[in-house]
């Protein structure tokens, strides 16, 4: 995204799981991962690869932010509470779940709606396509998009995030 069109993002509101108002600064100024997620999705093992990059680069400033998402054939239906357990229990998802959101349409998050403007690696942008589109935010404020079946752990994902990071 160029600056031009990007807000910072790191200080658009943001609704944490338990209903408090931040910002994407809270979880500080490394490399982010925001991800769209759905605990009764086919692509919901994808977890598996989250937590594990959370726990490869975490202690160099990397986060993973998922945000919870029912606008895919209601595939996110449980409450927050069950949400978590869920993430907890079956993934041991260690990094922030925050509360759930709208990615499309005119009630979309307000932080889904500047990310809807990065393109992906085809030079496209628009509409989140389904659960766990993902967004590297890197500490200069770039965006890197990358579609719902690119696998967390994907080489380009995992390029991105080495290179922002602090050796």
């Amino acid at each position: 995204m160029s600056d031009d069109t990007a807000p910072d993002l790191r200080s658009i509101p943001v609704t944490a799981a338990d209903g408090r108002e931040t910002t994407l600064a809270e979880y500080g100024d490394g490399v982010l991962l925001i991800v769209n997620v759905a605990s009764k999705c086919g692509l919901t093992p994808q977890y598996e690869q989250l937590e594990e990059l959370q726990r490869t680069y975490g202690e160099r400033g990397f986060t993973v932010l998922g945000f919870p998402c029912n606008q895919f054939m209601g595939q996110e239906p449980g409450s927050m509470e069950e949400i978590l357990d869920y993430c907890a229990t079956t993934w041991g998802v260690s990094f922030p779940v925050l509360d759930k959101v709208k990615v499309n349409g005119a009630n979309a998050a307000p932080l889904y709606k500047a990310l809807k403007k990065a393109k992906d690696e085809e030079g496209k942008r628009g509409p989140i396509l389904w659960n766990f589109e993902k967004f590297v935010l890197t500490p200069s404020g770039d965006v890197h998009r990358f579609r719902p079946t690119v696998k967390p752990d994907d080489p380009a994902i995992v390029a991105v995030i080495e290179k922002s990071l602090p050796a």
